[in-house]
């Protein structure tokens, strides 16, 4: 199931390699830039392909990686990243933290969310429907998966994983600073002619904080079905509801459209998810036009899912048992403890009304976990008042 085989994004033909860092369309002889074994397959960046495949063909690696890099989604309206940032970036790979590839990167409040994104309620919410309808998937597809946050809980549990986002960039974060090596990556528009996973169905299909940036959402979403199959399931969170402000630039849509878009699904008041978590209880899904002021839903839908939700005890929500948990990043010394220091005021706006941790701390910089539910200090994790971050955060 897992490693796909890939097709061409504009024609649907097979893929195959060409050398090292090269995919070559079978009938075509069309051809796509691979670099840290990741395809990028964007469609309607004709130049960059060729600019990329020109520097590898000549083995400019480092030159392709610094192009690629700096591509961005059509939402970004930051400035460009800086080319002598970005070869910085390269050369320190193997040392540098990932908050300073973010910074490297030049991704400004993005970079925010997404080296904290282990403790904002959203994430929670993800693990909390994750681990609600939980039945052991083998394997599991991530469409839009950023830097690999929900990747690296998934594979460390012993799933095989795959990730796509439309960012090059996030994808190569994530093999170097939060996935590693054995999950594949490719980069490509879900908008495309041709997605290029074929239909090898997987266990479980995951979309997070992002399916509302899509333009076309009933065909993207039949693509995700086909790679759910008929045995598998899909998990969407963090979807922004169209009947109340909030602070993305995405498209948001209606409680009404939920529920023509998942007539099978079981949906959720995305804050509801974070509370269950912080309660260790099982969540309450409700009829979507009960949810027409909520600020995001979130869905579990297809064949394969556990019909009722659970109680959150001891699946993804809790770290593992070998994982050594740190102070929450946000809180900084105050007054003999520790109080939370926002990172921008946008943060601060958009994700402290809803934080599970709470502003100040007593507790130690770092404490033991054992994995179990029960433990100690389970409640303290559950809030993310201690969290698990990568080795090189």
């Amino acid at each position: 199931m897992i490693p796909f085989d890939l097709l061409s994004p504009e024609t649907g033909h097979p893929l195959k390699a060409d050398g090292v860092h090269a995919l070559r369309d079978v009938e075509t002889g069309a051809r796509w830039p691979v670099v840290d074994g990741i395809p990028y397959l964007r469609t309607g960046r004709d130049s960059l392909v060729a600019a990329a495949l020109d520097h590898l063909d000549a083995g400019r690696v480092e030159d392709a990686l610094v192009l690629l890099l700096a591509d961005q989604d059509d939402w970004w309206n930051g400035p460009p990243a800086d080319p002598e940032a970005l070869r910085r970036l390269v050369r320190e790979r193997e040392t540098a933290s990932l908050r300073q590839a973010v910074e490297w990167l030049g991704w400004g409040r993005v970079g925010d969310y997404f080296v904290n994104r282990w403790t904002d309620p959203t994430f929670l919410a993800g693990l909390s429907l994750l681990e609600a309808h939980w039945n052991s998937p083998v394997c599991a597809f991530e469409l839009a998966c950023g830097i690999g946050h929900y990747l690296r809980e998934l594979k460390r549990r012993g799933v095989k994983v795959a990730g796509a986002d439309v960012v090059f960039a996030k994808l190569w974060v994530a093999r170097h600073w939060v996935v590693g090596g054995k999950a594949q990556l490719v980069c490509f528009d879900a908008a495309s002619a041709h997605w290029p996973i074929p239909e090898a169905p997987v266990d479980l299909v995951i979309c997070n904080d992002a399916f509302y940036f899509l333009d076309d959402k009933p065909g993207i979403l039949t693509c995700l079905r086909q790679t759910a199959g008929e045995e598998g399931w899909l998990a969407l969170s963090h979807i922004h509801n169209s009947g109340q402000p909030g602070f993305s630039a995405g498209k948001a849509i209606s409680s009404a459209e939920i529920e023509e878009l998942f007539p099978d699904g079981l949906v959720y008041d995305d804050a509801e998810l974070t509370r269950a978590l912080v309660e260790a209880r099982a969540p309450q899904p409700r009829e979507p036009r009960d949810l027409r002021s909520c600020e995001a839903f979130s869905v579990v839908a297809g064949p394969g899912m556990r019909p009722a939700p659970r109680a959150l005890i001891d699946g993804i929500t809790l770290p593992p048992a070998d994982a050594r948990l740190h102070l929450n990043p946000l809180y900084a010394p105050e007054d003999g403890g520790f109080a939370i220091r926002w990172p921008s005021e946008r943060y601060e706006a958009e994700y402290a009304a809803q934080a599970t941790y709470p502003l100040h701390s007593d507790g130690p910089e770092a404490i033991d976990w054992t994995g179990k539910p029960d433990a100690p200090d389970a409640a303290r994790v559950r809030r993310r008042e201690y969290v698990d971050l990568p080795e090189r955060w």
